[in-house]
């Protein structure tokens, strides 16, 4: 066999005309979207939480050998416990280990409620911190009583160590189960390589940090490589993967003259690039600033267990004087300020700290099991408020990658599989993705390819052989140039098999949908999501998709036209869920109210979310949406009963109800506080999701 070749590439870029014209689309994404440059600071999201005042585990461990003794010898509540036992000055050694207890394990939840009271908004920390303190000093003080006059007085030194380490349980349950969110501008750097080869003037090659790269530099790109910075191509061809970066399904053909973008992978041709754009005006840069921008902007969670614990708080405070004014006139000071430390105290939110860890814990774990890493619990609370999701196509809705949608038979002498097994024999010799794809379904569905004895590559239009005496032509359909009146995929390329001179065959070509995409668009209008694609790809390419799923689309959207529809959704006070798994989608998925980044995508849009889809499956955005209803009902009864026992226990402890006889034992309250948080933790437990 001999291959011929008029040009470097097989082109069959041509073999549509929209493939031309979606490459034309691509100049409106690199640098026509600029916007007003900011500092590119590390800035603290909206989604934090107060894990940034420690490392809870570590905190948990060394406290623990703290609260354990301090434990076993004290009393709960005036009630000594069968594990409990005292001997002479145990009281004072409990003192010792409860101040340092509260130096350093108190420590994240006194800088949290310095947080809330600095932001006007006391919730949990706060109150927290509320329990913490007033069990410590009045117990303190009541040693000192003890051997100042000899009398008994009760303290609060279980309570004290055991809301501690229950806190400190809580949040490291909560800080393991949704992570550590990544750094997307550190992934997003590491799409451009270290260093970039320039060309010299006498064309030897000089390496240097792409940090010194200039415009006006000419650097050399191997094939495989990424393209170190922005700028045009002044010699070679190749064709470019810019899906991760814009969208585009397809390698595009580039040739001198053409643009090229900072971190997308050059092909098999080498490049000579000259440098048009660097630092805060490149693609990449601008991208960083737009997620700099979207982490800047507050969360829209309410975050119902601190707003809970908030009230609490309130009424805590103010139940704790009313009781201690009221006290003091009907008895006496002594009695006032038992009533009014014991309201505090039973206020502490043992089984309210518990109420949110374990239903997140178990959800996240069922959310794995499903191929979900929930990395923010805010998502599930928002995800359950949704009224609308932005999705990606290419990487999302569809498979990504160039595949055969049809072969179709034009002259009835031929079957499917003679029509497929010329055209791959046809393709055999050529490395162009459409030439590989035909290759690859005719060796999927077991067809030998015929064996040509030459091919030569038609410019502009498609490639010619002769195999068995005759001569084959595979062109586009506008080189080909008449209807063939057949029906073909929306969106899809369509080549013509012609033998001498006659139309035999035809072939579809373009981006498949994935399985479970059409059940994924049903699932969301079932729960009152309206779906909306927008995807960097072509118009026609972006139509066809978004026709069979029955759903409205933008086309052609660059990653700041993205983050603007983002927002513009958000300004119309709309909860928005975005989908996307490239660094066009990166910003978006940061500015989103929940961000969901399929996993076979970028690290960039994996950091950026909120949520990953490990599976890259669109079905599993239908299993987050249930995890999130199931997920925010669990946590809301949990509140329930966490909060309803401070609620009916603090005005009891106030003694509200003393006058008439009926009071609330510290006894009482102790098992009261044990059983509320025991009921959380089965409550927690009993999270299920429907069997797929």
């Amino acid at each position: 066999m001999k291959l011929k070749t008029k040009e470097k590439n097989h082109d069959h870029q041509h073999h549509d005309q929209h493939h031309h014209a979606n490459h034309e689309q691509h100049e409106g994404h690199r640098h026509t979207n600029h916007h007003e440059e900011h500092d590119h600071h590390n800035h603290e999201g909206g989604h934090e939480h107060h894990h940034h005042h420690g490392n809870f585990k570590e905190i948990l461990l060394k406290s623990l050998p703290l609260g354990i003794p301090i434990l076993i010898l004290s009393p709960m509540m005036g009630v000594t416990l069968p594990f409990q036992f005292t001997f002479p000055y145990s009281d004072i050694l409990v003192v010792i280990l409860s101040t340092i207890l509260l130096v350093y394990g108190g420590k994240p939840f006194y800088q949290g409620a310095l947080d809330e009271f600095k932001q006007k908004a006391p919730g949990m920390m706060a109150l927290i911190t509320l329990g913490v303190s007033v069990s410590y000093v009045y117990s303190v003080y009541a040693v000192i009583a003890y051997y100042l006059t000899g009398e008994h007085v009760m303290d609060f030194f279980f309570e004290f160590a055991s809301l501690i380490l229950i806190m400190l349980l809580g949040h490291w349950i909560e800080m393991k189960a949704v992570g550590d969110a990544g750094d997307a501008q550190q992934s997003l750097a590491e799409l451009l390589p270290k260093d970039a080869h320039v060309v010299l003037e006498d064309d030897s090659i000089e390496t240097r940090s792409i940090s010194e790269l200039q415009v006006g530099d000419v650097v050399r790109v191997q094939a495989g490589e990424n393209i170190p910075a922005d700028g045009k191509i002044v010699r070679g061809e190749s064709r470019v993967n810019e899906a991760l970066l814009t969208g585009e399904s397809k390698p595009i053909e580039k040739q001198k003259g053409d643009e090229a973008i900072g971190g997308s992978t050059n092909g098999e041709g080498v490049l000579y690039i000259e440098v048009k754009e660097t630092g805060d005006k490149s693609f990449i840069s601008q991208v960083q600033t737009l997620i700099s921008q979207a982490n800047n902007q507050p969360s829209r969670a309410e975050n119902m267990a601190s707003k809970v614990a908030g009230w609490l708080f309130y009424i805590a405070v103010i139940a704790a004087i009313i009781a201690y004014l009221v006290w003091i006139f009907v008895a006496d000071i002594e009695t006032a300020v038992l009533f009014t430390v014991t309201t505090l105290v039973i206020a502490c939110p043992h089984a309210l700290g518990l109420a949110i860890p374990l239903v997140v814990a178990r959800s996240t774990s069922l959310g794995a099991s499903r191929g979900l890493l929930v990395k923010n619990r805010e998502a599930l609370e928002l995800a359950k408020k949704a009224d609308i999701m932005v999705l990606d196509k290419t990487g999302t809705l569809t498979t990504g990658e160039f595949k055969v949608l049809d072969v179709g038979v034009v002259n009835d002498q031929y079957s499917v599989d003679e029509i497929t097994a010329i055209m791959a024999g046809l393709e055999g010799g050529s490395s162009h993705p459409i030439a590989q794809s035909i290759v690859k379904h005719a060796e999927e569905k077991s067809i030998k390819a015929v064996n040509f004895d030459e091919m030569e590559v038609i410019s502009g239009s498609g490639i010619e052989g002769r195999a068995n005496g005759k001569h084959y032509r595979l062109i586009s359909q506008k080189a080909y140039g008449k209807d063939l009146m057949i029906e073909i995929p929306k969106g899809a390329t369509l080549s013509v098999l012609i033998e001498d001179d006659k139309a035999i065959g035809s072939v579809a070509l373009g981006d498949e949908l994935k399985e479970s995409s059409k059940e994924l668009v049903e699932a969301l209008k079932s729960y009152g999501i309206e779906p909306l694609m927008a995807t960097g790809d072509n118009e026609t390419a972006a139509q066809g998709v978004a026709e069979e799923l029955g759903i409205n689309y933008r086309a052609s959207q660059s990653p700041q036209d993205k983050y603007n529809l983002i927002e513009q959704l958000k300004n119309e006070g709309k909860t928005v869920i975005m989908v996307g798994d490239g660094v066009n989608d990166a910003p978006s998925l940061a500015l989103a109210d929940v961000g969901v980044a399929v996993g076979a995508g970028t690290q960039v849009a994996l950091d950026s979310a909120d949520v990953v889809l490990t599976q890259s499956d669109p079905g599993d955005i239908e299993s987050f949406i249930e995890l999130a209803n199931k997920t925010t009902r669990k946590m809301n009864e949990n509140l329930l009963w966490g909060a309803g026992y401070n609620f009916i226990a603090i005005p009891l402890a106030a003694g509200v109800l003393a006058p008439i006889g009926i009071s609330i034992s510290p006894a009482v309250g102790a098992i009261l506080m044990s059983l509320s948080t025991v009921i959380v933790a089965i409550n927690a437990m009993l999270l299920k999701l429907d069997k797929k």
